[in-house]
Formats: structure tokens, sequence, C-alpha cells
């Protein structure tokens, strides 16, 4: 439930009375910004965020909402979640912001905006900055800093639509953080300034960290030979009513992109060039003297695309020019050439106290799968992968279902790739989830993308290669296969020999998980009299793993000879119950301290690895103080463990760093 807004104080009563009584304002367009090349210093200005996203107006008048782009096209129903909560702000107003959606540290990705359909494609939201009208009020010509008191007022307690901050910092220095976190550039609003609805004014200003420009699309190209859709696309932009031409744009989008474009072009195709002169589509260049024969479409002037380039040539040609999206909101007739003016010609320079910049926290994407559709086609670290079949039970129990799966994995990406990056992966594939049929896939020779990096191997005279599971995409696309859980080597492939972990597997038969809980503990007595650090962590099935940072400095012999050290003791302290047969039929039923594990391509379940277990479990590192009586495998499960992740932060790291002193260690153990 929205919280209503504060009512105005007397001070913004008298404010809002300054204004001039008029009827609301409909179809106005938005202020626009001016180009500038550096920021600058100064008490008469104030400083804000340039969000990437789409400029709204959107008109309230007691839960009634219309939400309209720059060009005065609808937004209600495309973005559907931000006009929703409009509704809910019951004011009678107009109010100006931007259309954005966030990714988990709460910047702008414009890409993300592009493909936005539902909740499940990222967190919509809505900055806003400026308030042109109030219950019968044009504000417009009050001065920028009056009309933002008055809106900070009457804003709601909305998860969904925020405030745009303005910092009191040095622009100089709010810059260089918004480089440094990689946002689209920082806007200069001179405190006094009017609301001047679509006329482009230097009262408000634009800095840019890298180069952007909107084109209008006039062609494409296409290779001979080529297979693709389109080679590139051919823009420009208007200049005294004519198109002029601005550069070939051949990277930044991917070949699904490329067909949907290709639905937008098809009725738009003209026999003429729409150019006010051709463009050599053949030119050579300095880097490809002799580039392949391309032949031109052209295509009626009206669509409207983003681009980033890293410099413009004295004859106007964007020089590496890379598509970032298409522009919904903006005729193609209003696109001319963004040219920076020099700072110098508006203000001077001038000290200003620093402050430090922050991006207000928007929450965490929880998946990237929308929750309805079956089949989806999803671009990650700029490869396509296709998922399908996402409604398929992997869990009877529980209901869970492979969307599921794969957000999961989506979410705990970051935390679980620094325990399979270049580590050789045994896929445990269950594509029908953990009651179906489960099989092994350790060669993925001409099975995988190519874009997926491998780790050759020989076995029957024949060369053959593991999968090596090094980022996102490689991550999602493995789970996608139905590899429910995650099986890396101790060792990677920079010292395959030398694992940087020794492992203690503690895996019951018919005992009781508060036994197993003991021999746990009994280990990091022993350990801890030893002086080795080691860290524990759920099996995410019956047992618990205990792991000794070794820092890839002993070879997997050495290590399994040292888990054989630790082994015995702990057998020696607890007869009872445990055993270090390896024959199943000499352990007499009690828990096996396995020190096996510490072979050469012998792998356990991964930390944060979700397993083919009920419940959907998850092996996941414990605090030593947990690893106490009444703790159950069931603790951790596909529900919660994101949430218990995200608060703990990786309690693993550890044992991926230096690594114990063996020698040191196992005189210290001879001496117990």
């Amino acid at each position: 439930m929205m919280r209503k807004p504060a009512q105005p104080t007397k001070k913004l009563a008298a404010l809002i009375a300054r204004g001039k009584r008029s009827p609301m304002p409909v179809d106005l367009y938005p202020m626009l910004a001016t180009l500038v090349d550096k920021p600058f210093d100064s008490d008469d200005w104030e400083y804000e965020i340039k969000w990437d996203g789409y400029r709204a107006l959107a008109y309230l008048d007691k839960g009634k909402a219309d939400l309209k782009s720059r060009n005065n096209k609808l937004f209600n129903e495309k973005f559907y979640a931000v006009f929703n909560e409009l509704k809910k702000w019951k004011i009678k107003a107009v109010v100006d912001g931007e259309i954005i959606v966030a990714n988990q540290n709460g910047i702008a990705d414009f890409g993300a905006l592009q493909n936005w359909r539902s909740e499940a494609d990222g967190n919509l939201l809505f900055y806003v900055f400026d308030i042109l009208w109030l219950d019968g009020i044009s504000l417009m010509e009050l001065p920028l800093n009056e009309r933002r008191e008055i809106l900070k007022t009457v804003l709601p307690n909305s998860n969904k639509i925020l405030w745009s901050e303005s910092f009191n910092t040095k622009a100089t220095e709010l810059f260089d953080t918004a480089k440094k976190m990689s946002l689209e550039g920082i806007m200069a609003k001179k405190k006094t300034s009017p609301y001047s609805p679509g006329g482009r004014t230097k009262d408000w200003l634009k800095i840019k960290t890298e180069l952007r420009q909107e084109v209008v699309i006039g062609g494409f190209t296409l290779n001979e030979g080529s297979s693709k859709s389109f080679s590139s696309l051919l823009v420009g932009v208007f200049e005294k009513g004519r198109l002029k031409y601005t550069g070939k744009i051949g990277t930044g989008f991917s070949q699904k992109l490329q067909a949907e474009l290709m639905k937008q072009f098809k009725p738009l195709i003209i026999q003429k060039p729409p150019f006010e002169e051709i463009p050599d589509i053949n030119k050579p260049s300095r880097f490809r003297p002799d580039p392949p024969k391309a032949n031109a479409v052209w295509l009626k002037p009206t669509l409207v695309c983003e681009v980033a380039f890293r410099e413009m040539t004295s004859d106007g040609v964007m020089r590496h020019p890379s598509f970032q999206g298409m522009r919904i909101d903006k005729p193609a007739s209003k696109v001319t050439l963004e040219k920076e003016i020099k700072r110098e010609s508006i203000v001077k320079d001038k000290t200003n106290k620093a402050a430090i910049i922050t991006v207000p926290q928007t929450g965490n994407v929880n998946s990237f799968l929308n929750p309805t559709d079956e089949t989806q086609l999803r671009k990650i670290q700029g490869h396509e992968i296709k998922f399908g079949n996402l409604s398929k039970i992997f869990w009877p129990k529980e209901k869970i279902t492979k969307r599921d799966m794969l957000n999961y994995y989506y979410q705990v990406a970051e935390y679980i790739l620094p325990y399979l990056k270049n580590r050789p992966q045994s896929l445990n594939r269950f594509p029908n989830g953990i009651n179906g049929i489960s099989f092994y896939q350790k060669d993925v020779t001409g099975k995988v993308p190519d874009w997926i990096p491998k780790f050759p191997y020989t076995a029957d005279g024949e060369n053959k290669n593991f999968m090596l599971c090094n980022n996102e995409a490689t991550l999602l696309y493995m789970a996608s296969l139905g590899c429910i859980e995650f099986n890396p080597w101790s060792s990677t492939i920079n010292k395959p020999g030398n694992p940087d972990w020794c492992i203690i597997d503690l895996d019951p038969d018919k005992n009781s998980f508060n036994q197993v809980i003991e021999a746990a503990l009994v280990t990091k007595e022993i350990l801890d009299a030893a002086k080795v650090d080691c860290f524990c962590k759920t099996s995410g099935s019956t047992g618990l793993h205990i792991y000794i940072p070794l820092g890839k400095k002993y070879s997997y012999e050495a290590s399994k000879e040292f888990g054989r050290l630790i082994a015995h003791l702990v057998n020696d302290t607890l007869p009872k119950f445990t055993s270090i047969e390896r024959a199943i039929k000499n352990r007499d039923r009690k828990l096996y301290i396995d020190f096996l594990q510490n072979r050469p391509q012998a792998t356990v379940a991964s930390a944060y690895s979700l397993r083919p277990k009920s419940g959907a479990t998850v092996s996941m590192p414990l605090h030593w103080d947990e690893v106490k009586k009444g703790l159950k495998m069931t603790d951790f499960t596909i529900r919660n463990a994101i949430s218990r992740i995200r608060e703990q932060g990786d309690i693993f790291k550890a044992v991926l760093g230096k690594g114990t002193d063996m020698k040191k260690a196992i005189k210290n153990l001879e001496d117990l």
C-alpha cells in the first residue's frame, strides 16, 4: 500500500500559490538539456545523475494516470509496473522523470529496458525530478529549486516511484564517480531556471561519460556470402531537413535482435537512398583494405536508435560505433547531431563543498526468466542461450521447476563461480528432474557452443574435452542442460596436479546427523590443535564436507595422504561409529571418513550448488558455531539460500587462500 504524501507546509503552500492557475496541461513536450564537453563547479547550479532510460511525463488525476514518452506516445501498457504504481499516487499533478531498469547495484541498464516485458526481466523504476503542475496551479515559471522542494513534499513512499537526488558536491567529483560507476553521465541544472517545455535550453546541461548519439536508420547492408539478416545499419542525422550520413553500425546486436529489426525494416523498404549523399558502403579502411562486397537496402527514415562511438571524424562520420538500442520515445524528424559546447560559454569554474555520491539501492532482480513463457531466449554476456521446458517439474514433492532452478543459479552466480572457474566439470545431467533418468557426461567435444572454454584430455586413444565453467553464461547453459549440481575438480587447469584444498568428506550410512556433526567437531578440534584452518559446508545430501586450504602448493598424492592422517585420528577418537574402510561391506554401516576424494579428477558438489535431492537442498558453507546439534540438511534449500548468502556474503572464500603449511601441520599432528 502506497503511503500518502505529506501535506504541504505553510511555506510550501505559499510557494505553490506563486504559480499561475491553469487547467491541467496535456501533451507537453519535456524540457531538454544542452550537451556540454566538461563538468564545472558552481554554487548556482545543482547536479543530478543522468539516468540511462526513457524520458516520461506522468499525468496524474487522483487514481487515474497517463504515462507518456517525450513524443507523447503512451507508455501505460508497455511499462505497466510503473503505470499501476502511478495510479496509486492520489494527487492531481504533472511530473517529469525517467523510466529505467536498474541492475542489482541500482545502475540503469538501457539494454535491459529495451527487452523489458515483465517484472521477471528486471526492476522497472520511475525516477522523478520535476513537477510542472499541481492542483490547478502551473508551477513551470517557478525556479527549479522551488519546484523540486514542492515535488519532494508530495512524492509517495514507493519502491517504484523514486526521487532523483541532487548532490551537494563538486560536479567534477560527481562526474568522476559517475565514470567509475559506469553511469551515462550527470545533469547540471541552474537552480533559478523555469521549466520550458519542448525547448532545448542552456539552463539544463548534460555531461556524458561516453559519446552517445541518437541516429536515424536509413538502410542496412548485407555482405556477400553472409548468413546474417544484415551486416550493418546505415544511419544518419537530420540537418536542415535532410538526412546526413554518419556511419555504419556493425556491432552491438544479436542474431535474435537482427531478426526482430528485420520485421520492422521490411515495410519501410524504399528504392532510393534517403541520405543527402549516397554513402560509399564498400569504402576500404586502414584496417580493412579489402572489405567484403556489400549491397545496400534503403529504408524510409522513420526508425531511431542510439549508438555509442569513439569519436566523430572531420567529415561527420562516427568511428567504432556500437548499437545500444532502439529509441521509441523520439520522432526521427527531431534527431539532429548533438554538438558539445564549451563549458566556459556557460559558467566559470567556482569552488563548491565536496560530498560523496551514493546511488540509491533498488533491491535485487530475483529472476531473469519471466514466469509464464515455456521457452525463452536470453542474451547473457553477449551469448544467446535458449531456455526450454521451463515449467517442467524438477523436484516433484516441492513442485519446483526448471525455471526455478535457472533463476537460482542466475542469482547465485557471483558466489559459486569462484569455485568453478578454470576447473574441469563432470556434468551430472537430470533432464527430467530428480526422479528421472540421469547420466554423467565428461566429453563435450562438438556438443556445446564454441564460446564455452574447454580443457583437453585423452581417453581410449581419443582426444576429448572437459567443459570449463568460467562465467555466468556457461553456468546458466550448463543448468539448462539439466545440470542440477556442479562438480568441479579440486585443482584448476593452471596447476591441474595441485589441488586448492584437501577434503574430508563425512559420509554417513545408518548414522544420525548428530553423529555426523560430532565427527565434524572432532575433526575441527584435531585441526585446531595442529594449527590448521578448516572450513565446513553441508554436502546438500546426507553429510558434511570439511575443506583445508592448500593454495596449490602440494600434489594430489600429498593431499590424499594428509587427508588419510586426519581421517585416522578422527577414527581413533570415534571408533564406535566411524570407519576409514573403503569397501562398503567392511564399514559395518558406520560413518565413512572419506579422504580418497583427494585424488585427480575426483569431485564433490561445489559450495552453493543445488543437489538432486528431495527438498532442493543446497551445499551451504557454515560458520563453525552453526555446526551443532539441531542442524539439518533441509535448513538450506533453493527457497531460502539466496537470502542467507546475500546476508552472510561468501564465508567460504578462504579455502581459495594461501593455504596451510603441510609440513608444519603434519609435525603438529604427529605430536598429538
